[in-house]
């Protein structure tokens, strides 16, 4: 745009400067004294448009800078607040301990019906595991090395959760520009036997072909719901992103039993947030989406994450009861204002970079710009009319206090249980 402007008045320029060249030639001047005239024209009115040039620049730069200063004394307003809101959560989860009387007691037995026909034990299949990766590798003379990392990681996933290997981390999401907590993420991590944190990277390929996901989900959802009653208690109405995989909708053993978990358990409707990926959420089949909407029927929400591409099937989104979507700050910012004149939604070429929030708006959908690490990124941001946002520069994942991490434990039996289930999974 800059450049078309600077053309528009260059060629404006030249063509007054010559104006006025032809008007001395015609008044009988003479050629030179056209010529001359043409050229001083057009030096005087070069030097005023470089001077407007210069003071709209130097406007705009203040402009800059303003948003800038305004975005640090939010920043100063709102870090206190922030990390007063963090040390409430922590504050919140240490008092008063988990009634295992009346808030547990009914949900213990029903997680442990949801596993009554988890028969089988991993022991048998991880033992055969060993033993035939330990054949390959004498066959192989030493080749066998892919399988001996799966097994191996098998078993570190087997172990951690039979052993309680497994945190809860939450990190905040926040309102803009206030930067008040409204939401916050749930993560599960795994740790090996050292104590290394393990990446989902590291070990979800692993769960998923050994049927371990739904195990791992269940043990998310329990502490969820823990957490957020916990909350409850304390006044906080804090809602609590809770991440479910695709295999976990699909799962004919474990969805019938979680759905039924879910409706004996309405007051969680409010406060937990199923996500998904957007990979994920498109990749879903007829199973998937038919309980999907069984859960929207119960009044629980979704929200999609990871999203690759701003040209989405908003009606889609809509009709599967999405309510929230999570785009990351580095993608709103290269596809709405760093576009250089391209249509940022080619299959809606009439929606300009400052009507995308209210698009979203329009099918029900909430907006979070979510890995946000930058002061410049949430002055760009705001630009877009983005109302929430997540990332390390609002608030780190923290993980919860393990004395608390063992109050939201579900009891040993289901757990066991709960790992039994994958192998009966695989046997049919």
């Amino acid at each position: 745009m800059q450049k078309i402007t600077g053309g528009l008045l260059f060629f404006g320029c030249l063509f007054l400067s010559m104006a006025v060249g032809a008007m001395l030639w015609r008044a009988g001047l003479g050629a030179g004294a056209g010529i001359s005239a043409t050229l001083a024209t057009l030096a005087l009115l070069a030097a005023t448009c470089a001077l407007a040039w210069n003071v709209n620049n130097t406007r705009a730069l203040k402009q800059e800078l303003a948003k800038i200063k305004k975005a640090h004394r939010l920043l100063a307003d709102a870090m206190e607040s922030t990390q007063g809101a963090m040390t409430q959560l922590a504050q919140a989860i240490d008092e008063g301990p988990l009634s295992r009387t009346d808030a547990l007691t009914g949900e213990v037995r029903m997680l442990e019906d949801m596993v009554q026909q988890m028969n089988a034990s991993l022991e048998e299949r991880l033992s055969q595991a060993a033993t035939s990766d330990l054949r390959l590798h004498v066959v192989s003379n030493g080749n066998g090395n892919g399988n001996g990392h799966g097994n191996g990681m098998l078993r570190t996933v087997h172990d951690a959760l039979a052993e309680g290997r497994v945190d809860l981390y939450l990190q905040p999401i926040v309102t803009l520009p206030q930067r008040r907590t409204v939401f916050y993420e749930s993560f599960t991590r795994l740790r090996d036997a050292s104590g290394r944190i393990l990446s989902p990277a590291e070990y979800m390929s692993v769960a998923e072909g050994e049927g371990l996901v739904p195990a791992i989900d269940n043990l998310l959802l329990f502490r969820c719901a823990q957490i957020v009653r916990r909350l409850a208690r304390q006044d906080r109405k804090v809602g609590v992103f809770c991440n479910i995989s695709l295999s976990s909708l699909g799962d004919e053993t474990f969805f019938p039993q979680f759905l039924d978990f879910l409706s004996q358990n309405g007051d969680l409707k409010d406060a937990l947030i199923f996500e998904l990926g957007q990979a994920v959420f498109e990749a879903r089949g007829a199973t998937e989406a038919r309980n999907m909407a069984k859960l929207a029927d119960l009044g629980f929400r979704f929200s999609i994450d990871k999203v690759q591409t701003l040209d989405l099937d908003f009606a889609d989104l809509q009709r599967s009861d999405v309510r929230f979507l999570k785009i990351s700050a580095d993608l709103l910012i290269e596809q709405l204002l760093e576009m250089d004149g391209a249509v940022p939604l080619p299959s809606k070429p009439d929606i300009q970079a400052a009507d995308f929030s209210p698009l979203v708006r329009r099918y029900g959908l909430e907006l979070i710009a979510e890995k946000v690490e930058s002061e410049r990124q949430v002055v760009d941001i705001l630009d877009l009319d983005v109302p929430l946002g997540q990332g390390h520069l609002f608030g780190e994942p923290r993980a919860i206090k393990e004395a608390v991490l063992a109050e939201t434990d579900p009891p040993s039996e289901f757990v066991r249980s709960t790992l039994q289930s994958a192998e009966r999974r695989l046997r049919h």
